[in-house]
C-alpha cells in the first residue's frame, strides 16, 4: 500500500471576491463543482454533486477557485481508496504550503529564448535576456522583490489560515509584499488555506490584485509591477495508527480565471505533462523507449486520439474560425479501423503539421497550408513564437505524442476498447491540469515551456520539490536559481518558480494575447518594422482561456439596452476595455462562457454564450471605423487616441492587435 495527494498538481484561480469560492473541476472539460463556505462539496438528494452555475457572487464579484487535495491510499493493482480524517487508522494530516510569487525577479520574458530545451546556446545569458527590475542590484532587495508570505501548517477539520502581510504567527523573516504603487492595487495576501469537515486542503489564492509604477507598453507587463498570482508546494505529513509519520508531497499552481469553464484548449497541460512523462520519465515503455516511438503500439481511441478530434468543435464559442468545423467531428466515423476507412484517416492526418523533434521550431512550424489541397493546417493557433524574429515558432502543433498517437490511428493501429489507467498517474491528475493551456506557450496563460523540462519533475505528473520548509527558513527564496538547468546544482522547484515566466501582471498579456496576425510567406520573419510582416493569417492564440468572438445572452429589453447588443450577435468578448491599464482595472466586469442548454440533451446540444457580464459597469457607443478616422489604444492604456489622417498620410506604425475593433468604453 502507498499513499499520495490527488491531484498531484492542483490548480486554483484567481477572484475578486471576498468571500465567494467554489472548487476546480475533476474532469477535464468538467464544470466547477459548488460548495459552502467552508469548503465542503456540495451533493443533490441523490448524494450527486452539484455544479457551478454562477461564477459571481451577489454583487457581481468573480468568485474563487479553490484546488482541493485530498489524500489516497493505492493498493497494488493500482486501485486508489480516499482517505479522510474520519477513515479508521487515520490520526492526522498536517497540511504545509508554500505558496510564492517570483515574477519581479526572474528574467524578461523574450518567447522561446532562454529554454535550455533548445541547447545550451539558448541560455539567457547568451541570448543577453535582461532581468525583470535590472536597476535593483543588492541582492537582498532583489529578494524583497518576491511576495512571499513563507510556509504555513494547518490541520483538522475546518480550520482556516491567510497568507497575508498581517499574518506573522509562522515566524518567517523573508516574509515580504510589495509596497503600494502609484497604479493599480495593493497586494496584501496570496490567498487562503481551508481544510473541509473531513481534513482535505483547500487552496484559494490572491483576489487578481496587480500594482506597478511604470506605464506598460508590452504584452508581457512592465518593471516596477506585481501580481497575485502564484505557486508553490504542498505537503502533507500523514499519521496511521501503529504506522510512522510519511510525508506525501504536491503542487499547487494559482492562476487567471478560466473564463470559458468547460472549453478545452486543443493542447492542454495534461497533454504536455503526458508528453514529457513518456520521452523523458519512462511512463510506458511500450509507446517510446531508447529514444523512439515504438510504431508497434497501439492506440487507445478514447483517450488519445478522441480529444484531439473533439476539442477544435469547442472553439466555434470563442472564435471566429469556420475552417474548424469541417475538421471537428471528422466527417467519416473515426472510430472504424479497418482498411476500407484508411484513407480518409490519413488524409485527415496529412492536414496536421509535423511538431518536428523538438516540439517548437523545427517542424513545418511555418507551413500555413496544406500544398496539395490549399487547406490551413492544424491546429489552427499562433505558435510559441509569432511574435518576434528570435526563434521563430509560428504555428502550433500537437505534441510530439499526440502527432505519433494520430499517425498509429491514421495507420489503423488503434482500440476502441475502454483504456487502462496510466501507471501511478490517476485521473484526477490529468483532470486538474487538463483544463489549463499546453499550447501556445508565449508565454501562455498558466505556465509556459518550463513545464517541458524533465529536471522539475520527481516522477510523471508529479513537481519536484527542491528544498523542504526548514531551509527556507534559513536562506528565504533564491533569485537566480533556474530549475530547467539539467547541469545545475539542483532540481526540481522552489516556491514562484512555475509561473515567474509569466507576463507581470497577467493582465497585460489576457488583454493582448487574444489574435495575431502571423506573417506565413517567409520562414525567416515574423516582423517588420515592428508590425507583423505581410501577408499574413489572423490566428488565435488560447481562446477557451481568453475568448476573443462571444455571443452575448442579454435577453431582456433592459439588458440589452444595458449592453448596446442584440442577443446572438457574434461580439468582441473584451468589448469596452481598451488597454492594458482598463484590462487591469475591469477584467472582473468580464463574463463567462457557460454552456445554458439544460437537461438531457445539454452535452448533446450545447449552446455556449456569454453570461454574467457587468453591463452596468460600461457605456454602450459606437465608435465610427473607416478610410479615415483610426481609433487605436493611448501609449498609457488610458482611454482612446484617435488620429485623422489626410490623404497622403500614413496610418501610425503599431501592432494591428491594438486597433480597437470594440464598442463602448470603460466607466470611470
Amino acid at each position: 500500500m502507498k499513499y499520495v495527494i490527488g491531484p498531484s498538481i492542483g490548480v486554483a484561480r484567481v477572484g475578486n471576491s471576498e468571500t465567494g469560492f467554489y472548487l476546480a473541476p475533476e474532469k477535464i472539460g468538467g464544470r466547477p463543482l459548488e460548495c459552502d463556505g467552508y469548503g465542503n462539496q456540495t451533493l443533490d438528494p441523490q448524494q450527486q454533486p452539484v455544479y457551478v452555475t454562477r461564477y459571481k457572487d451577489a454583487n457581481g464579484s468573480v468568485k474563487r477557485q479553490a484546488a482541493r487535495f485530498c489524500i489516497f491510499a493505492v493498493d497494488d493493482n493500482g486501485k486508489a481508496t480516499e482517505l479522510t480524517l474520519d477513515s479508521p487508522g487515520v490520526e492526522s494530516m498536517t497540511w504545509s504550503v508554500h505558496l510564492a510569487n517570483k515574477k519581479a525577479i526572474w528574467y524578461n520574458f523574450a518567447e522561446l529564448e532562454g529554454n535550455l530545451l533548445l541547447g545550451a546556446h539558448n541560455s539567457y545569458k547568451q541570448r543577453h535576456v535582461s532581468l525583470r527590475n535590472d536597476s535593483v542590484t543588492d541582492e537582498a532587495d532583489r529578494q524583497k522583490l518576491i511576495i512571499d508570505p513563507g510556509p504555513y501548517q494547518l490541520s483538522g477539520r475546518q480550520g482556516k489560515v491567510e497568507l497575508s502581510r498581517d499574518n506573522t504567527s509562522n515566524d518567517y523573516r523573508f516574509r515580504s509584499f510589495p509596497a503600494r504603487a502609484t497604479q493599480g492595487q495593493q497586494i496584501n495576501t496570496l490567498g487562503t488555506l481551508r481544510t473541509d469537515a473531513k481534513g482535505r486542503l483547500l487552496v484559494l489564492g490572491g483576489h487578481g490584485h496587480a500594482g506597478g509604477n511604470e506605464p506598460i507598453s508590452s504584452f508581457a507587463g512592465a518593471d516596477t509591477w506585481h501580481d497575485d498570482v502564484s505557486d508553490g508546494p504542498v505537503t502533507c505529513t500523514l499519521k496511521l495508527a501503529n504506522q510512522p509519520e510519511q510525508t506525501l508531497t504536491a503542487w499547487c499552481i494559482v492562476g487567471s480565471p478560466k473564463f470559458a469553464p468547460e472549453l478545452e484548449n486543443i493542447v492542454t497541460l495534461d497533454d504536455l505533462a503526458f508528453d514529457v512523462a513518456v520521452r523523458e520519465l519512462n511512463l510506458l515503455p511500450e509507446l517510446y523507449r531508447d529514444g523512439q516511438y515504438q510504431k508497434s503500439y497501439i492506440a487507445n481511441y478514447e483517450r488519445d486520439i478522441e480529444p484531439i478530434l473533439r476539442r477544435p468543435a469547442g472553439y466555434r464559442w470563442v472564435a471566429a474560425i469556420p475552417s474548424l468545423n469541417s475538421f471537428s467531428p471528422p466527417p467519416f466515423d473515426a472510430k472504424d479501423n479497418t482498411q476500407a476507412n484508411q484513407g480518409k484517416r490519413q488524409d485527415y492526418f496529412s492536414l496536421f503539421r509535423n511538431p518536428g523533434s523538438n516540439g517548437f521550431t523545427d517542424g513545418a512550424q511555418a507551413q500555413l497550408f496544406d500544398q496539395k489541397s490549399g487547406i490551413p493546417l492544424m491546429p489552427l493557433n499562433s505558435g510559441s513564437n509569432s511574435v518576434s524574429n528570435d526563434l521563430l515558432d509560428k504555428f502550433l502543433t500537437l505534441t510530439r505524442t499526440q502527432y505519433f498517437l494520430l499517425g498509429q490511428w491514421a495507420a489503423g493501429q488503434f482500440t476502441v476498447e475502454p483504456p487502462k489507467p496510466l501507471p501511478g498517474v490517476s485521473a484526477l491528475d490529468q483532470a486538474s491540469i487538463g483544463n489549463c493551456v499546453g499550447g501556445p506557450l508565449c508565454p501562455g496563460i498558466e505556465v509556459t515551456w518550463s513545464l517541458y523540462s524533465p529536471s522539475l519533475y520527481a516522477k510523471p505528473y508529479q513537481i519536484r520539490h527542491r528544498h523542504d520548509s526548514d531551509y527556507y527558513y534559513a536562506h528565504g527564496l533564491s533569485t537566480t536559481e533556474n530549475e530547467t538547468d539539467p547541469e545545475g546544482p539542483f532540481q526540481g522547484c522552489e516556491p514562484g518558480d512555475l509561473t515567474k515566466r509569466m507576463a507581470i501582471p497577467w493582465q497585460a498579456d489576457f488583454y493582448q494575447c487574444t489574435v495575431q496576425n502571423v506573417n506565413f510567406t517567409d520562414p525567416a520573419v515574423n516582423k517588420e518594422d515592428s508590425v507583423p510582416k505581410a501577408p499574413s493569417y489572423y490566428a488565435y492564440w488560447w481562446p477557451p482561456q481568453s475568448p476573443w468572438n462571444v455571443i452575448p445572452a442579454d435577453m431582456t429589453a433592459a439588458a440589452q439596452q444595458a449592453s448596446g447588443i442584440s442577443a446572438g450577435m457574434q461580439s468582441i468578448y473584451s468589448r469596452g476595455i481598451n488597454g492594458y491599464t482598463e484590462m487591469i482595472q475591469a477584467w472582473h466586469y468580464l463574463g463567462f462562457i457557460t454552456n445554458e442548454a439544460q437537461g438531457p440533451l445539454r452535452d448533446l446540444y450545447p449552446y455556449f454564450v456569454e453570461t454574467e457580464r457587468n453591463n452596468d459597469r460600461f457605456v454602450a457607443a459606437s465608435f465610427a471605423i473607416g478610410p479615415a478616422e483610426y481609433v487605436l489604444n493611448g501609449a498609457s492604456g488610458n482611454f482612446f487616441n484617435t488620429w485623422y489622417l489626410k490623404p497622403d498620410e500614413k496610418l501610425p506604425s503599431i501592432d494591428a492587435r491594438q486597433v480597437v475593433t470594440a464598442r463602448g468604453h470603460l466607466v470611470r
